[in-house]
C-alpha cells in the first residue's frame, strides 16, 4: 500500500491510499484533484473516509459518488453523505489492511480518526483530520476544550513511531505560535527552518512531542508564558485551555 497527499484548496491535504488498482481517499474537500489523480494512475475509488462534517472535508463527496457510484462513504453517523456510519472501536478492511475507528471529539462533537495498521509495520498510520496538526491542534467549534484535550492525550499514548496524517499544512504558522510560548525550544526552531519551504506531513508522534505545545503542557517555559498572560495554569487542563485561547488570538 502507498499513501499519497493530494493538495486541495490553499492548504488542505486529501490523503489517498492505493493498492493494486484500488484507492481510498480521506476527507475529499473537492473532487477535481482526486479525479485527476485517479484518472492519471488508472485507479478505481473503492471508498471514502470522512473524519468530520466541515465543508472543506466533504465538499467533493457528491462528485466522487457520481463518478464512482459503488464507493462506500464511511464517517460519523450524522453526516448526510455517509453511507456506512462509524463509531468507536469499529474495524474496517481498507485495501486488505485493518483500520480501527477512534472517536476524537473536540474540534467537532463527532470527529473521528482512522488508525491504519499496514502489515509488517509496528506503529499505526493515523488519519486525524483536524484534531491534531503538526505543532498544533484544531480550533474548538461544536465540541468542547475538555474533549479536545482528552483526544490529544489519547493520541499521545500511541507509540512514538506513529505517523499522523493531518488534513492541513499549517505547520509553519503553528511553529511560530509554538515559539511564542516556548522560544527556547531548539527542536521547534529547527522544524520552522524546514517547514517554511518544505511540506512537513506526515509526522511522527515523537516529533510532535518535541515541538507541539499542546503535547508539552509540562514545559516550564510554556507554563511561565501562560502565567505571564494572566491565564489559568492550575492544572494541565487549564494550561491546555489557555494555550488554545492564546492560539486563537495569535
Amino acid at each position: 500500500m502507498t499513501i499519497t497527499p493530494i493538495p486541495a484548496f490553499n492548504d488542505n491535504y486529501i490523503w489517498l491510499m492505493q493498492a493494486n488498482e484500488q484507492a481510498v481517499c480521506v476527507d475529499p474537500g473537492e473532487a477535481a484533484p482526486v479525479l485527476a489523480y485517479l484518472q492519471q494512475h488508472r485507479l478505481s475509488l473503492h471508498s471514502i473516509l470522512i473524519t468530520h462534517h466541515h465543508r472543506d472535508h466533504i465538499g467533493g463527496v457528491a462528485d466522487l459518488q457520481e463518478a464512482f457510484p459503488d464507493a462506500i462513504i464511511y464517517g460519523p453517523e450524522d453526516i448526510a453523505c455517509v453511507t456506512q456510519a462509524m463509531q468507536e472501536g469499529d474495524v474496517l478492511d481498507v485495501l486488505g489492511e485493518p483500520v480501527v475507528v477512534w472517536e476524537v471529539p473536540g474540534h467537532t462533537h463527532n470527529h473521528i480518526a482512522y488508525l491504519l495498521t499496514i502489515h509488517g509495520t509496528a506503529a499505526p498510520h493515523v488519519f486525524c483530520g483536524d484534531t491534531l496538526f503538526s505543532a498544533g491542534c484544531g480550533r474548538v467549534f461544536c465540541g468542547t476544550i475538555e474533549q479536545l484535550q482528552h483526544s490529544l492525550a489519547r493520541f499521545q499514548s500511541l507509540p512514538d513511531a506513529t505517523l499522523f496524517y493531518p488534513a492541513h499544512e499549517y505547520t509553519a504558522s503553528n511553529l511560530r505560535f509554538a515559539l511564542s510560548v516556548e522560544p527556547d525550544n531548539q527542536a521547534a526552531i529547527a522544524a520552522l527552518a524546514v517547514a517554511t519551504d518544505t511540506p512537513t506531513l506526515p509526522v511522527t508522534l515523537a516529533h510532535e512531542k518535541a515541538i507541539n505545545p499542546f503535547l508539552r503542557l509540562d514545559s516550564e517555559q510554556i507554563q511561565q508564558q501562560v502565567a505571564l498572560q494572566g491565564m489559568s495554569m492550575i492544572n494541565d487542563a487549564a494550561v491546555f485551555a489557555s494555550l488554545r485561547q492564546l492560539k486563537n488570538q495569535f
